[in-house]
């Protein structure tokens, strides 16, 4: 009885499993390397339910951040401020911009009189297994800046640092190029006036204040 099918094709069944694992295979290194923070956070800025600037607030206005995120040098949560806060200069300042009628705020106007908060979007967000402490940060000389860009300068906040693992580790394994004098950890706009010392400096404070960022995985991981 003559075969029906070639010869050839019993080479098919592992020819159709090479060209599945190759599939696979790129499908899944695809979607690790562009689903990470780098390519699906950076550049989020979201439509929040009201347009505050930090740009006018901050750079205009002169405002600290810690007046609106209170107790981050103490707190490991940076918290959003409260409609209590935003009314507690927006209940006294008349102007046309931020006049306590204003339409801009009446979001935060109904959350000052009835107590539900604003419903903002959030931008910088950690996984779940991933600890963060903003007082530990920031009180070894970590300014805003180096995770959340120059916020002072946007109009509207967007994710502007991955903020992923290998961005975190970076500046654990070299501190030295993160840390500034403490009373200029608010000063977004600062820089050194001489690179070379301020490098120096930054060695010397690294042994100093015992700077010593965990690179191992529990570091982090709890």
């Amino acid at each position: 009885m003559a075969n029906i099918f070639p010869k050839s094709s019993n080479s098919i069944p592992w020819k159709l499993g090479v060209i599945l694992f190759v599939t696979v295979a790129t499908t899944v290194v695809g979607v690790t390397y562009y689903w990470t923070p780098q390519w699906s956070r950076v550049g989020y800025m979201p439509t929040q339910p009201v347009a505050y600037s930090h740009y006018l607030h901050v750079e205009q206005l002169g405002l600290d951040c810690r007046y609106c995120h209170s107790h981050v040098d103490e707190s490991g949560v940076a918290n959003i401020p409260s409609a209590q806060t935003c009314m507690g200069c927006h209940s006294q300042v008349q102007s046309p911009v931020i006049s306590p009628d204003s339409p801009k705020i009446a979001p935060v106007r109904a959350s000052f009189e009835t107590g539900v908060p604003v419903e903002w979007v959030r931008i910088h967000e950690m996984p779940d297994y991933v600890y963060f402490d903003h007082s530990v940060h920031v009180n070894r000389g970590v300014s805003c800046v180096e995770c959340h860009g120059q916020v002072n300068e946007m109009v509207t906040v967007w994710h502007d640092k991955s903020l992923s693992m290998a961005f975190c580790l970076e500046c654990h394994r070299n501190p030295e190029q993160a840390i500034r004098p403490l009373e200029q950890v608010y000063n977004l706009n600062w820089t050194p006036e001489d690179t070379s010392e301020h490098a120096r400096w930054a060695r010397e404070q690294v042994v100093n204040w015992n700077v010593n960022p965990p690179q191992s995985c529990s570091g982090c991981h709890r």
